[in-house]
């Protein structure tokens, strides 16, 4: 698995959990305040879109994790 992969499933699994947690419908509900990491995640996809910067990203490629264009 690449870690472009990684990331982008890390991300999905994080913005589903938060939302899980944070959306008073939900069964699992816990606190409104879940919804900041949300946030959160979804402001580092979009910076990461425009800057192509990414400190998972870093962080993967340190522990030997093949990016897509190596």
């Amino acid at each position: 698995m690449t870690s472009e992969r990684i990331i982008r499933s890390l991300a999905g699994l994080l913005l589903l959990l938060s939302l899980a947690l944070g959306v008073e419908a939900s069964p699992i509900y816990h606190s409104v305040h879940w919804l900041w990491l949300t946030l959160f995640v979804s402001l580092n996809l979009l910076q990461s879109g425009f800057t192509n910067f990414c400190p998972p990203e870093k962080l993967l490629k340190r522990f030997g994790i093949k990016s897509c264009s190596n």
